[in-house]
């Protein structure tokens, strides 16, 4: 019943098929209202329901949109997607009515999942079942998710059965994943935790499923479980080690908290060092090449020299640095990052003039800017369409925000350009200070002007209580200067609306 289809692509959902066979008693999800759930119970009820969407829809490749919160029917009717030859379409029920909507109309699934209830009810019904196998090719869509940039509207990203194997085999390989692992599920299985799911079970390793991200719950998960390894962005992070819960944690167990979504300020990344341990990891990936472009393990992340980095290739990409004419620069050049290889995604759905734009000779041009050095380490310096151009020279608004971050009453900050009559843009600041801390805008410039120099010295700093952001939990620079820049100005530079 359980095991790679004879002459076949691997197909991603073999990868959970292996560890049934192989111990269908081990413990396959921890800390649902289910209790403990094994190997062969999870496949059982992946199975059933499976069943039931095959039912619904007996077409394979037809796709299967889940809006559920981090719970056990969520994480079952996704490899229950997988299981009956589906394509999942991820629906966060964070996103306002009128967001699915258009997600909806976009991506078209004929079977929507938003009821835990009716996911319990649909296993009972198909239970003892087994779903008709259904070979696909590599090439053929498993995933559609949208892509969560800094700027412009999301778009539907097509990936691949072979982009999601090659995902989970650079998550699996990169940070080593064991038997005894266990993996904290708190980030939203609709974003980036979904990474995680198959690379944990292929090895045998252990899920616990939280709905509630706050700290306290965290804290308990990990005591209770013995939590090993947890993804998250970098605000749940700041959360925890803000957190009065954290004197009383018990946090021995961890050696994998590995963020993305959003760069770390070199200081938080030292704050969450000494609050969670020297176990804080990286990886840096976009929706068109999934969470594993590059990465870095603790040991790295504790080196001076690489508190700005996002880590080395893994081991499913080629990378790359390219100038504005496509051309390929050498070792510590600044221009777009590029990626080839079978991270890559498929493309747009139904945009083809846009993939094609995005895919250019077998790359992916990312829209970031970054720079490699000697040592294959790469350093993002902002989106292509965010650099400021003023009195002629190019700034990167990473290396303001990194100058910035530096001062002990930053909590963090963006950076961004602002049309400007003498200088074409000007440098401009937005600073959430920290708590119980006070500084002037004029002393912040000062700061800046003396580590970059005048030109990248911002003009004018906004102290501002948050910074907005996508759902994805990065900062959109692009939200903040709407957000604090008249409307006719922003426009004049660029076109662009809000994210």
């Amino acid at each position: 019943m359980w095991g790679p289809l004879e002459g076949a692509a691997l197909q991603p959902i073999e990868r959970f098929y292996l560890s049934v066979a192989r111990n269908p008693d081990a413990v396959a999800v921890a800390g649902s209202a289910r209790g403990a759930v094994t190997y062969g119970q999870l496949a059982r009820e992946t199975a059933a329901l499976a069943c039931a969407f095959q039912e619904l829809d007996a077409g394979a490749g037809s796709r299967v949109g889940i809006s559920l919160a981090n719970n056990y029917e969520h994480l079952v009717a996704l490899l229950a997607t997988y299981a009956a030859g589906k394509v999942w379409v991820p629906l966060s029920p964070r996103n306002a009515r009128a967001e699915l909507d258009a997600m909806i109309a976009a991506t078209r699934p004929s079977i929507l999942v938003d009821d835990p209830a009716k996911v319990r009810a649909m296993i009972a019904g198909c239970a003892g079942r087994v779903p008709t196998a259904v070979e696909r090719d590599a090439e053929d869509a498993q995933i559609i998710k949208f892509s969560g940039g800094s700027t412009g509207t999301p778009k539907p990203v097509v990936q691949s059965q072979r982009c999601v194997n090659a995902q989970a085999d650079g998550l699996r390989d990169f940070f080593a994943f064991r038997a005894d692992d266990v993996n904290l599920i708190a980030a939203p299985l609709t974003h980036g935790a979904s990474c995680f799911v198959l690379p944990i079970l292929e090895v045998g390793g252990t899920h616990v499923l939280v709905e509630t991200a706050n700290p306290t719950v965290v804290f308990d998960a990990i005591a209770a479980h013995g939590v090993t390894t947890m993804y998250a962005p970098p605000t749940l992070l700041y959360s925890m080690i803000e957190s009065d819960e954290l004197t009383r944690a018990h946090l021995s167990s961890l050696r994998h908290v590995i963020y993305s979504a959003a760069p770390m300020p070199p200081q938080r990344i030292r704050d969450c060092q000494r609050a969670l341990g020297p176990v804080i990891e990286t990886a840096y990936g976009q929706v068109e090449a999934p969470q594993i472009i590059t990465a870095m393990r603790a040991h790295e992340l504790v080196l001076d020299e690489n508190l700005t980095s996002v880590g080395r290739a893994s081991s499913v990409v080629n990378i790359g640095i390219v100038s504005a004419d496509g051309a390929l620069l050498p070792t510590g050049e600044i221009g777009e990052i590029v990626v080839s290889g079978p991270l890559l995604m498929t493309g747009y759905l139904d945009r083809d003039d846009e993939t094609a734009r995005a895919i250019v000779d077998g790359w992916l041009r990312t829209g970031d800017l970054g720079m490699i050095d000697d040592r294959g380490y790469l350093f993002i310096r902002g989106r292509l369409r965010e650099v400021i151009n003023t009195g002629g020279f190019k700034v990167y608004p990473a290396d303001v925000e990194a100058s910035l971050a530096k001062h002990r009453a930053v909590e963090e900050c963006a950076v961004f350009g602002v049309p400007d009559p003498k200088w074409g843009e000007a440098v401009n600041a937005a600073v959430v200070r920290r708590s119980g801390m006070s500084v002037e805008a004029e002393s912040l410039i000062a700061w800046v002007k003396a580590e970059l120099g005048s030109v990248k010295a911002p003009k004018r700093v906004y102290f501002v209580d948050h910074l907005e952001r996508n759902a994805a939990g990065k900062v959109s620079r692009a939200t903040v200067r709407h957000s604090l820049i008249p409307k006719t100005l922003t426009e004049k530079r660029t076109g662009e609306r809000p994210s």
